[in-house]
């Protein structure tokens, strides 16, 4: 596989700076979902905001603690979404420093109408792992701000990835999550990601002239417009194929992955399953194609 970032090697643990008060803190869970690992961002210079604390992971906590200099304290502990790799660690660093844990929700927070109904009729996800009892002490709606001295924040709801997905906006700098990164697309799996959302969080977003992303996995993105249009268009070509393979005849997710993403690492093929689902899902709102049977994962569709 072609590393996509080959110049990003940031060694796990070393709060490295990225900006006046800025620093990242790489987590030790690389994979084939989190790339190097998870970023933790570190902002501020007296009292300091921690952005997604990561796994659960205790020489990862101890780099967090590690980082907080002479005459600083950890004051806010920002959660962008609950999953595995971003979301555990907040409660340990919360007992360890006393700050609260702020996101938008719980694991179940923010999802649409028809996400919560699939999800009560059975539609779980795909294993990406979610923390599911991931509980915030303050929520934060869209637009709430957050601020301590020498710097201010505000939540943005962007729902798509996780249907509690936070980024945070910090002047003209915004701190992506998993929402948009420059090393791979974004998973979304159904009933937590959803795809409409996705999408229209993209577009909120590029609404924004924003200088520089900061997000969950990967470097830095430093042409965000750009980015998030390749995001937009990859998207949308992948409805394109989709509705292509269908108009052959009748399938299902798993078997329109393995046509779709015929390039792909078959050990990311379940992931690429739940991206076409989401893509299923999202055509039947929108009435392009219809489910033969109840909606689900195994689910058979059709063009309409």
């Amino acid at each position: 596989m072609i590393d996509p970032q080959p110049d990003f090697q940031p060694v796990p643990g070393h709060a490295e700076p990225l900006a006046p008060g800025l620093r990242r803190v790489l987590a030790p869970n690389p994979s084939s979902m989190t790339f190097r690992g998870t970023n933790t961002y570190v902002l501020g210079t007296g009292a300091l905001a921690v952005i997604d604390p990561g796994p659960c992971s205790e020489p990862h906590l101890e780099a967090i603690l590690a980082a907080v200099g002479p005459g600083q304290h950890i004051s806010h502990i920002l959660v962008t979404h609950a999953h595995l790799d971003h979301s555990p660690l907040a409660r340990p660093l919360a007992e360890a420093t006393g700050a609260p844990v702020l996101a938008f929700g719980d694991a179940r927070a923010g999802r649409s109408e028809m996400m919560q109904q699939l999800a009560e009729t059975g539609l779980a996800g795909g294993g990406e792992g979610v923390d599911a009892g991931f509980a915030p002490d303050e929520e934060l709606p869209d637009g709430a701000v957050i601020a301590a001295e020498g710097w201010r924040i505000e939540a943005i709801h962007t729902p798509g990835h996780f249907g509690n997905h936070l980024s945070f906006a910090w002047g003209d700098v915004l701190f992506s999550g998993d929402l948009v990164m420059g090393w791979a697309s974004s998973l979304v799996s159904p009933p937590d990601g959803d795809l409409g959302a996705f999408m229209d969080s993209l577009e909120r977003l590029r609404r924004t002239r924003w200088s520089r992303l900061h997000p969950g996995h990967g470097a830095p993105v430093e042409a965000p417009l750009e980015r998030i249009d390749a995001l937009r268009a990859h998207r949308r070509a992948r409805e394109a194929a989709i509705l292509a393979a269908l108009a052959d005849g009748p399938a299902d997710a798993a078997s329109l992955a393995t046509v779709i993403y015929h390039d792909t690492n078959p050990a990311l093929l379940p992931a690429a399953a739940r991206n076409v689902l989401a893509h299923l899902i999202d055509l039947t709102q929108r009435k392009a194609v219809i489910p033969l049977g109840n909606l689900e994962k195994n689910c058979v569709f059709s063009m309409a």
